[in-house]
């Protein structure tokens, strides 16, 4: 079901939303550095038709990003066969954010249309590198294109090395025409579930050298486990094989979680009888305890109210 790839899509930027910065870079051919702010808009628009009731039309993504200069953006996940109607759609969204955030002086409206691209998790024949608009207008014409970003054309080798890490939970993709083997010949499928432990490899690498966070790492995992029940709901021992390499990760990533807060909460404690004494510095209770200075000084603070 298409709403599920979308639904992942979705949740990723929203919650991981940094990891869009990458992908704009890719598509776009920016520069930004990964640290700029990111504000979203709401993704429901109405559609004005006239004589009938608005359409509610829902965008994948609605945001800008606060470079040298603000760039707003308009980026749209698909799984479907190319057919024009896709382009027709993009269009209305993006005339509609355009006048939704329009501005009349004097009578005279200005709107400002996003920077679209279309991320095709599937890639066909008929897939195009780009799509293009042609404005006729009493003014003269605008054309321009939309860029495309094929997702299966992106080796795991380039989603890490260009920190592509949002594409990670739609990577199966580039499996699908080989479930039918995998699902009956146990050596590739051995292959297959090798591959997503290089993942979890790398993201866990990731996650030590402070590429990403502890919730990145997690929903780019959880995500990716629903993607894969979806797509190989008909290959039960793809969907089984690697659907619990994810599933186990996750376990893995909650016990950790827990045991790395309860040993925390044991360096806080200890942190506290030190500082109740008094008898060593800040710093020195911070090279005791593995806590940070900064730590040590909120819980020296929190005895003093």
């Amino acid at each position: 079901m298409a709403n599920i790839y979308d639904g992942a899509f979705r949740t990723i930027l929203n919650d991981c939303r940094k990891l869009i910065i990458p992908v704009i870079n890719e598509i776009f051919g920016e520069t930004y550095i990964g640290e700029e702010e990111i504000q979203f808009f709401p993704n429901e628009h109405f559609i004005d038709q006239q004589d009938e009731a608005d359409r509610e039309r829902i965008t994948d993504t609605n945001f800008t990003i606060f470079g040298k200069i603000p760039k707003k953006y308009h980026i749209e996940c698909e799984s479907s066969l190319p057919d024009g109607k896709i382009t027709i759609r993009l269009f209305e969204y993006d005339a509609q954010i355009a006048l939704d955030e329009g501005e009349v002086t004097e009578e005279t409206l200005t709107v400002t249309f996003p920077n679209t691209a279309v991320l095709y998790l599937r890639t066909y024949k008929k897939t195009p590198d780009k799509m293009k608009y042609v404005i006729i207008t009493p003014g003269g014409t605008v054309q321009y294109d939309v860029p495309i970003m094929k997702v299966q054309t992106y080796s795991l080798d380039d989603i890490f090395e260009k920190r592509l890490l949002m594409l990670i939970p739609f990577y199966i993709f580039s499996h699908e025409k080989g479930f039918p083997e995998y699902n009956s010949n146990e050596q590739k499928l051995a292959e297959l579930k090798a591959e997503y432990q290089e993942i979890l490899k790398r993201l866990d690498e990731l996650e030590q050298q402070g590429v990403i966070g502890a919730f990145d790492k997690r929903t780019i995992i959880e995500l990716s486990g629903d993607v894969i029940k979806e797509i190989a709901q008909k290959y039960e021992n793809v969907q089984k094989g690697v659907g619990d390499i994810m599933g186990g990760a996750l376990i893995e990533t909650s016990a950790r979680r827990l045991k790395n807060e309860a040993e925390n909460e044991t360096k806080k404690q200890t942190a506290l009888k030190l500082l109740k004494r008094g008898k060593q510095t800040v710093e020195e209770i911070a090279e005791d305890t593995g806590l940070s200075i900064t730590e040590v000084e909120q819980l020296a603070g929190l005895q003093t109210v």
